[in-house]
């Protein structure tokens, strides 16, 4: 018996009709075979087959959310934890196969937690310039009894040279003013009051404490297992590219990046292996047409957090 979903449930789920009919729209690649466009496509193949078949410098910026280095059921495949040295080799594999890929002024943000945080840094500075590390505290996860609860995963920022965009006034952030000063004639001193509000615009930190992870009443939400939000690369996706550039994402999971590019108007290549992500992926994208917006993102200004994540 299927299982009838709450009215506030707005999962996004597929049957497996739903599921192969959605996939059949997915790039496949094959030897002898021409790429065709690929603007705007979800491929569904592993990643180290199908970087190969993909073109020198396409991609403005890439976004990339790896498999942790911890074991996880994704779909009908499951990545399993191993020591950090095997995990390194396995980072350089398809890290190095990116390279030809993007820009000469692209940027790059690989996502990971704090056990895979000791690696990546060391692997991806052999090919790319360290910017900065962005950590961004999720407001769930799971209690533990002899350690501390872990709520903390960061974004490491890499450029493919000193050449690369960097959108400030896109991402900047809105704050409650504390201290109102004025100038000598009276106006406002670098704040602005609307609606018996007073607030600034200040250049954001790497402490991110914004973010909501999708939970079941968010219509973003999938059954993806570390599904990130659309919030979260929307911020990275305004900093570091323009419209009409081209955002990669070789792990694209359930479609965030493709999705929030699209919404943002970029244009996107993601890869993804498995049916059930590739098909949500895409059933995300149809649903972007009809609602572009990005939760906690509005008017081009990033909200504080649950503000209205039950809306």
């Amino acid at each position: 018996m299927n299982k009838i979903k709450a009215q506030r449930n707005k999962t996004i789920s597929l049957t497996r009709s739903q599921e192969i009919e959605l996939a059949r729209r997915a790039v496949r690649f094959a030897p002898q075979k021409a790429a065709g466009d690929l603007n705007n496509r979800i491929v569904w193949q592993d990643t180290f087959y199908a970087m190969r078949y993909l073109p020198d410098e396409f991609a403005d910026l890439m976004v990339v959310d790896p498999p942790y280095n911890l074991t996880k059921n994704f779909g009908k495949n499951v990545f399993r934890q191993t020591d950090l040295t095997t995990y390194k080799k396995w980072l350089d594999r398809w890290l190095s196969k990116t390279v030809r890929l993007l820009k000469p002024n692209a940027s790059i943000y690989i996502c990971s937690d704090w056990q895979s945080s000791l690696v990546i840094p060391e692997v991806a500075s052999k090919y790319f310039v360290l910017r900065n590390r962005i950590s961004w505290e999720r407001e769930k996860g799971r209690a533990a009894a002899n350690n501390w609860k872990n709520c903390l995963e960061d974004i490491w920022y890499f450029t493919k040279s000193d050449d690369f965009t960097f959108n400030l006034d896109a991402v900047k952030v809105q704050r409650k003013v504390l201290a109102p000063y004025r100038d000598n004639s009276g106006k406002p001193k670098d704040w602005q009051e609307a609606d018996g509000k007073k607030t600034r615009y200040t250049a954001p930190s790497n402490i991110w404490t914004d973010i909501s992870v999708p939970f079941w009443s968010m219509p973003e939400n999938t059954e993806h297992p570390t599904q990130k939000p659309e919030k979260l690369i929307a911020k990275l996706i305004l900093a570091s590219s323009n419209a009409g550039d081209m955002v990669f994402d070789p792990f694209v999971g359930s479609g965030t990046t493709a999705v929030v590019a699209k919404k943002l108007g970029r244009r996107f290549l993601g890869i993804e292996r498995e049916r059930k992500y590739v098909a949500l992926a895409l059933k995300r994208l149809d649903m972007a047409d009809e609602n572009p917006q990005i939760q906690g993102y509005e008017n081009g200004v990033f909200k504080s957090r649950n503000a209205d994540d039950n809306n």
